[in-house]
């Protein structure tokens, strides 16, 4: 037997559906129209009633929700709070544990203040995370770039959210170890504060790529010379200033191509100088940096001179080996050895026993030591700044003696243009040097010519005996220059000087034979012919020895190339 369900057991929709078939059919002609008319109205009352009561629900379930989340004091969950977000993980060693923080600071605010959670040199990339809303009350706070905001309030003041059991740190000491690297030392200490960590290398490296070509550093160069104390002079050198003596060619295209022997920074040179009255040839090696990294350099030459004297002819050969140590950039040391023969020939007269008893061969064998201290601004022309040379030589072999020597010269400069050109230079030099009694005739101290005292002939102002210059065991020579530009281009200079000084004997000064000369001079600079300038001077000497010999001009020009 089928039998309809109660009219509210029914949905909704169904016993909406239902009153209007109830409501139509009302309309019909049927004797029990006012019983159904009744129960359309109990339906009508029916779905009134669950209107109203999912109406009232909604807006109630509104209203609580705005008067919670409105409410500072009311308490929003039993569930714990999540721990602020950071940039910075903690340490491998506190992952998975717990810790519950104090009133900790982070340099000088208060832990959730607004400060700075950078390391030093280090940006913490920024984090953005929604903020609480009456939907999400447990949003965590927003920390904009590398400035932290205040983290959401907890209940009753108190943190809920993780604790590291056991596990504290402090300072920079952190279970048992320390921070490394720029971190070391940039955190305050704590008793529970776990230490941001940013992993970043501690060296910073780059990968720096030069590229570049050899300059050229050697040389060819052909030449002559002319001078008045030593004539005319021919000058042919070869000189490298990039030498490897270790590299040697591999095949001949090394050697042309020149890639042979060089490339360790050495040195080396040879000259050819022959001439009417002087010849000189010389081959000499020098590495500033002994064995390639010691701060020693050493120096090789070997030499052959010949000079033909007034009174004697002089042949030299030999060798020197020298070792060097710069102590500041200005002072250095030195230490050396070195041997020679020399050859005494064909006397101009044979009265004099000092000439006699150096005839033939003498070989002469020497140790020295030398101290330099050199502050000049230029070495052919300097404006500023001093030269300081003292050395000390032993000689042993055919002669047995000592040598002392001190060479002083000081520069000043007076006036310039706002260029730098047109210099006014006040110079003095002085030359001072000793020697044993048994010095022979050949080694001894000559005074004359351009390079000593000018007004005199090339070694006439020294000692005579029988009317053969012998020279003497102590010189003692002074000159004071000052210099002046005559062009704007400073090709053409003027000099005024005075030359004073005494060669002797024995070790004295006898006013008789002291010298003076008085002079003036010019200077022309031309930068085909060389670095050096052309020197012509006029001395008029004005105090002297009776058996001096005269000379009022003194000149020296060279050409190189």
């Amino acid at each position: 037997m089928n039998s309809k369900p109660p009219l509210n057991s029914l949905p909704l929709k169904s016993r909406f559906k239902s009153w209007m078939r109830a409501v139509t059919q009302s309309s019909e002609s049927d004797p029990s129209a006012t019983s159904k008319h009744r129960a359309a109205t109990r339906w009508l009352d029916d779905i009134h009633r669950a209107l109203w009561t999912r109406v009232s629900a909604s807006a109630l379930l509104a209203l609580s929700s705005s008067l919670v989340s409105s409410s500072p004091s009311s308490a929003q969950t039993d569930y714990p709070a999540p721990p602020p977000p950071s940039a910075y993980g903690a340490p491998p060693s506190l992952q998975g544990t717990t810790a519950a923080p104090t009133n900790s600071t982070y340099g000088q605010s208060v832990y959730g203040g607004p400060s700075a959670y950078g390391a030093p040199g280090t940006t913490a990339p920024a984090t953005v995370t929604p903020a609480p809303t009456a939907a999400n009350p447990y949003a965590a706070p927003t920390y904009g770039g590398n400035v932290a905001a205040p983290p959401a309030a907890y209940p009753n003041g108190a943190y809920q959210g993780q604790t590291y059991q056991g596990q504290t740190y402090q300072g920079d000491a952190y279970q048992g170890g320390t921070l490394s690297g720029p971190l070391q030392g940039s955190f305050p200490s704590s008793p529970s504060l776990a230490p941001p960590v940013v992993n970043q290398p501690t060296v910073r490296e780059a990968d720096l790529i030069i590229q570049g070509y050899p300059a050229r550093t050697g040389r060819l160069m052909f030449g002559g010379a002319v001078n008045s104390d030593a004539g005319v002079t021919g000058q042919i050198t070869v000189d490298e200033r990039n030498f490897d003596i270790s590299r040697w060619p591999t095949s001949f295209g090394d050697l042309f191509s020149g890639t042979a022997f060089r490339g360790a920074g050495q040195t080396f040179r040879l000259e050819a100088a022959p001439g009417s009255d002087y010849q000189r040839y010389t081959a000499q090696f020098a590495d500033p940096n002994l064995l390639g990294y010691l701060p020693i350099s050493m120096s090789l030459s070997g030499f052959l001179y010949d000079r033909n004297f007034d009174d004697w002819d002089e042949n030299r050969l030999g060798g020197r080996a020298s070792f060097g140590y710069r102590v500041t950039p200005d002072l250095s040391i030195s230490l050396g050895v070195g041997g020679q023969n020399v050859e005494i020939t064909d006397p101009r007269v044979n009265t004099v026993p000092e000439l006699n008893s150096a005839l033939g061969d003498n070989a002469l064998f020497s140790g020295m030591a030398s101290l330099i201290h050199d502050t000049r601004n230029s070495p052919l022309q300097p404006s500023r700044g001093h030269y300081f040379e003292l050395s000390f030589e032993q000689t042993f072999g055919d002669y047995e003696y000592s040598t002392f020597e001190a060479e002083y010269r000081k520069y000043w400069l007076l006036r310039e243009r706002a260029d730098g050109s047109g210099k006014q230079t006040l110079s003095y030099s002085v030359q001072l040097g000793f020697s044993g009694d048994e010095t022979p005739i050949f080694e001894n101290y000559f005074a004359g010519g351009y390079a000593t005292i000018r007004g005199f002939d090339f070694r006439g102002a020294s000692p005579v005996i029988n009317g053969v210059e012998v020279g003497g065991q102590f010189q003692w020579l002074n000159s004071v220059e000052y210099m002046f530009p005559l062009t704007a281009d400073d090709a053409f200079r003027g000099v005024a000087f005075v030359d004073f000084g005494t060669v002797e004997q024995d070790i004295e000064i006898d006013t008789d034979n002291f010298r003076v000369a008085p002079g003036f001079g010019l200077r022309v600079a031309i930068p085909m012919l060389g670095p050096a300038p052309l020197a012509f001077d006029f001395a008029f000497p004005v105090a002297m020895a009776d058996t001096d010999d005269e000379r009022m001009f003194s000149f020296y020009m060279s050409a190189i190339r």
